[in-house]
């Protein structure tokens, strides 16, 4: 009896002033599940380029990663030739932090926006919050209803061209960061973007922070953020964004 042949994975996980160590154990453990995948694990895209040319599927838990043009040129080249690519939180974000001033996103390169469908903006401080299903019928969030989670609130700058399944309202102020005011209006949690035989799926939450991942800027931090990754829902999400970006060469 032949078995089934073996899917292989590249997930980057990299960034400052996240739990970089808890979010990446914690993927592997979601792809641990599955005996077909085998996983490399790299810390920047351009590290990452050799493997994710031979590899079904991508994953990314980032934050202020930003990746050079030929790095990028790889990802277009993964995804337009049907890889699927499964980003999650920072994965769209950059950020500069000085001192006492807001914190500035420059922005993304033209090409990595464009691939990615969004940039992130700003977050009020970390709370609980709704997310409303936008696409009930899909079967990514088929049979998940509106729910609230403790996470980062992601506000960012879309892209036409998103299928949104999740998403959430917000109104109001995010001092600590240059765009700092909001008016009422939805942003995306979760959405698929195709892109030639592949596709991007991006899921903002899966917010995590220890006490040392705020230095250089502080020595201590006072709270342990896990954000939404204890959630049944968040949890489901994940099982369900792998076993999507799985099928894409099946």
């Amino acid at each position: 009896m032949s078995r089934p042949k073996p899917i292989d994975a590249v997930l980057i996980a990299a960034g400052p002033w996240h739990d970089i160590d808890f979010a990446r154990l914690e993927v592997l453990r979601y792809l641990q599940e599955h005996e077909r995948l085998r996983v490399r694990v790299f810390e920047t895209y351009e590290a990452a380029m050799p493997a994710l040319a031979g590899s079904d599927v991508l994953l990314t838990y980032t934050c202020n990663l930003v990746p050079g043009e030929a790095a990028i040129g790889a990802l277009e080249t993964f995804v337009e030739d049907g890889g699927r690519w499964f980003a999650l939180h920072g994965t769209n974000s950059a950020l500069v932090l000085d001192g006492d001033k807001p914190v500035h996103c420059p922005p993304l390169p033209e090409r990595f926006l464009d691939l990615l469908g969004s940039q992130f903006m700003a977050h009020p401080a970390p709370g609980t919050f709704k997310v409303s299903v936008a696409a009930p019928d899909h079967p990514l969030t088929q049979g998940i209803g509106t729910f609230f989670v403790e996470d980062e609130h992601y506000l960012q700058r879309h892209l036409p061209g998103n299928d949104v399944l999740l998403s959430t309202r917000f109104e109001g102020r995010t001092p600590l960061f240059e765009q700092a005011d909001w008016p009422e209006g939805d942003h995306q949690v979760m959405y698929l973007r195709p892109r030639g035989r592949g596709a991007v799926l991006y899921l903002t939450l899966g917010h995590a922070r220890g006490r040392y991942d705020m230095r250089p800027l502080t020595d201590s931090y006072p709270f342990v953020e896990r954000g939404s990754w204890a959630h049944p829902v968040f949890q489901t999400l994940l099982r369900r964004g792998i076993a999507w970006a799985m099928a894409a060469r099946d």
